[in-house]
């Protein structure tokens, strides 16, 4: 079993799904792993940006094991576990921005799991479905309600009632993803976003996910309003002070989180 988190200097945390030979699909000890890593990066001030990518060229995750869990028999009570082992894409808040590196096939849960990350780069062999209903179940943590905000409703509907899949072309022109690149510059491409986040102010940056993520819940009034006493806040803040300071002397700044 293995999800590798590695953190570099420079504040990004590199998450692996690393089961190729399953096609990078998680089973119930894989994502309590994932929920590990993801709580990690919420909790660790190091982190600053995570990039989460697959091992292998073939799927950045095939979704949950269906041979390990469609049927199998669970205690009703579980139903109502629900702060157990979160998730990005089920109900676990990490503020601090999410790339996605999609090295082949995102499929079912693979996909929820895109659909909770913030900037998504993608090979061309990629493909991105909810193929849920062709095995009698539905998309879970997530994934029949968020696509329904991120593509248009008939292209959303087509995934959750066909179960067909989108190729990296035609995702990137619904603008599921940003970018597609060939394989040798995926990670490459993801670590420069994320260490063009990274550079940026930390308290900042998250500030910005929240408001933008919670605007889709709330009336303009109340977004206005809550932009308005965060920016207030960020003013008290070291780094606030730093960014002045480097724009004046004309130097890149040197944020802490502060």
């Amino acid at each position: 079993m293995s999800i590798d988190l590695a953190l570099d200097g420079e504040g990004i945390a590199r998450i692996t799904i690393n089961r190729p030979d399953k096609r990078n699909a998680l089973d119930a000890e894989h994502y309590e792993a994932l929920s590990r890593a993801w709580i990690q990066v919420r909790d660790d001030p190091a982190v600053r940006v995570a990039v989460i990518t697959g091992a292998g060229d073939k799927a950045f995750c095939a979704g949950a094991d269906l041979k390990r869990f469609i049927g199998r028999d669970q205690d009703l009570s579980e139903l109502w576990l629900t702060q157990k082992d979160p998730l990005l894409n089920r109900g676990l808040e990490v503020w601090k921005p999410v790339i996605a590196a999609v090295n082949g096939a995102c499929l079912a849960g693979g996909l929820t799991l895109l659909l909770a990350t913030d900037i998504r780069i993608a090979v061309p062999h990629a493909t991105f479905g909810l193929p849920e209903v062709k095995r009698g179940v539905i998309a879970g943590n997530g994934g029949s309600q968020r696509v329904m905000g991120q593509l248009p409703y008939c292209i959303a509907m087509e995934l959750l009632l066909t179960g067909d899949a989108l190729s990296a072309d035609e995702a990137a022109r619904r603008g599921l993803i940003n970018a597609v690149v060939e394989p040798a510059r995926l990670i490459e491409t993801a670590y420069g976003y994320a260490r063009r986040i990274a550079a940026n102010a930390p308290l900042a940056v998250q500030a910005a996910k929240e408001l933008a993520v919670r605007s889709r819940d709330l009336g303009l009034a109340e977004g206005l309003r809550l932009e308005q006493l965060v920016n207030r806040t960020l003013q008290q803040s070291d780094d606030v002070k730093e960014g002045r300071a480097a724009f004046a002397e004309k130097r890149a700044p040197r944020f802490k989180g502060q």
